[in-house]
């Protein structure tokens, strides 16, 4: 297929299944990136068997799409007799990078999959110009930097390495208090290898202290009056700051989380996507403040900028949990004759009005002021689950809208 990478940035969207997959092509991404069942860097999404892999190439190509695959864990030695075939295939299956960390790794892709372009992972920590340099000569197409770099740092790398090195950044989702990843807490505490996806992210745990003689008496940790979440990270959000990273050279814009689901890769592709979009168009503007707005509608943890802007707290000590507010109600099944069948996901009830986030718009509110069951008669409310609810509606919704409300307390 076409090299799509012009003058324009990459927006590079997860894929942790089929459902992610195709979320991520109807929302705008320019790239997915997912992984197969070995070698990923995240245990936790089903990930793609070699037909569903086939199958994502395709349905990604078909829409100008690229395809990137994580083989990014670390193997080990039992490990590494299964990596030629599964290089091969990868090639042949028509993906378009690997993304790959360890140095035995790289050799064997270079072998294996000489026609795949090598994009050097996060894990592999890289945070100045003689790091990238040294991966480019070894074949890499692409360096993703760590998350430490700042905006400096990343404008220097991109001053004192070859033009036709990429260079990918995140710019959206979760953080790790280790460095980019490397850490062994996972396999102290749970024995899960954080640094072959499966981490059980002992870190976002909440601890206290216990002094020997006095078992079983917890006291808190506190910090300046805050929380014992000590080691929780914040999440990242850049939506903001996307000139500054263009500036400093980034080529590609990483959203993270491979783990998340179908309506995070959503809502963080769209809004990613009007941002840059709006960016080209009018390049000295500031973010519309709906496409901020838009990233408070997922899951998340409070944000920040992380280590690009330097200055901000980075970590979250006061709860180790996410902010949640909003969640969906529905999903548009079809449209016809001015009725909606939707899929309900979540309790809502006649009356309400819900926030739409549908491919190609902003999203508007829909009155649900005439719901009627899937015989046709009215009811109230919509409160068992993918129960099928027809929406008397004017406006038409589009097959996928994705209907959300504002969460209340005993949601």
């Amino acid at each position: 297929m076409s090299d799509i990478r012009d003058n324009r940035p990459e927006l590079l969207a997860p894929a942790g299944d089929m459902e992610c997959l195709r979320a991520a092509l109807d929302f705008g991404a320019d790239a997915v990136y997912l992984a197969g069942q070995m070698f990923g860097m995240r245990t936790a999404p089903s990930n793609f068997t070699r037909e569903e892999l086939q199958t994502a190439v395709a349905l990604a190509h078909a829409r100008g799409v690229r395809v990137y695959v994580t083989c990014n864990t670390v193997p080990r030695n039992k490990e590494i007799d299964l990596l030629p075939d599964y290089l091969a295939f990868l090639q042949e299956a028509g993906v378009d990078a690997l993304i790959v960390t360890d140095l035995g790794v790289i050799d064997l892709a270079k072998r294996y999959a000489p026609k795949v372009e090598l994009h050097v992972s996060t894990q592999a920590g890289i945070t100045n110009y003689a790091a990238a340099n040294a991966f480019y000569q070894l074949g890499a197409k692409r360096v993703v930097l760590a998350r430490e770099t700042t905006m400096e740092e990343i404008a220097e790398i991109r001053a004192k390495t070859p033009k036709d090195l990429e260079i990918e950044a995140f710019v959206h989702g979760a953080m790790c208090m280790s460095f980019s990843g490397r850490c062994l807490l996972s396999n102290y505490m749970a024995g899960r290898d954080a640094n072959r996806g499966a981490c059980a992210q002992p870190c976002r745990w909440k601890y206290a202290l216990v002094e020997e003689k006095r078992p079983g008496q917890y006291m808190p940790i506190y910090q300046e009056g805050e929380g014992s979440y000590i080691l929780n990270s914040k999440d990242m959000c850049m939506v903001r700051h996307l000139p500054e990273l263009l500036r400093a050279g980034v080529t590609s814009l990483k959203i993270e989380g491979r783990a998340k689901s179908s309506y995070y890769v959503a809502v963080t592709t769209n809004a990613y996507r009007w941002a840059l979009d709006e960016l080209e168009q009018h390049p000295d503007t500031p973010v519309s403040p709906w496409i901020v707005e838009e990233l408070d509608k997922i899951s998340h943890r409070p944000y920040s900028t992380g280590f690009y802007l330097g200055g901000e707290p980075g970590q979250e000590t006061v709860q180790g949990g996410y902010v949640r507010n909003y969640e969906v109600i529905a999903v548009c099944e079809d449209y016809h004759d001015g009725i909606a069948i939707l899929s309900q996901r979540n309790r809502f009830f006649r009356g309400e009005t819900a926030d739409v986030l549908e491919v190609g718009e902003q999203p508007f509110d829909l009155p649900l002021d005439e719901l009627f069951d899937q015989d046709g008669q009215p009811i109230e409310s919509a409160p068992h689950a993918t129960m099928t609810v027809l929406l008397k509606t004017e406006r038409p919704l589009k097959r996928g809208a994705i209907l959300r409300h504002r969460r209340t307390e005993d949601s």
